[in-house]
């Protein structure tokens, strides 16, 4: 492999891509197919974000609640 490649592949290891990820981009060999993959994974990486989201946002709801509660107490 060459530099380029382990610099690649480091990020995408740092990007959190499973191997399975990274064994399908690396044959990959035209450039909007890459893109395409990237744009795909992110995607999924935001959606995971968004669902973590609304559980902080329960969590913080939860939180104020109780808080409000013992004021009123």
């Amino acid at each position: 492999m060459t530099q380029e490649w382990d610099k690649v592949r480091q990020n995408l290891a740092d990007a959190g891509c499973p191997d399975s990820f990274v064994a399908t981009y690396q044959v990959l060999e035209n450039t909007e197919e890459k893109i395409s993959s990237l744009r795909r994974y992110r995607r999924e990486l935001l959606g995971k974000i968004h669902d973590e989201q609304k559980k902080l946002d329960c969590l913080d709801y939860l939180i104020y609640t109780l808080q409000k509660e013992g004021k009123t107490e």
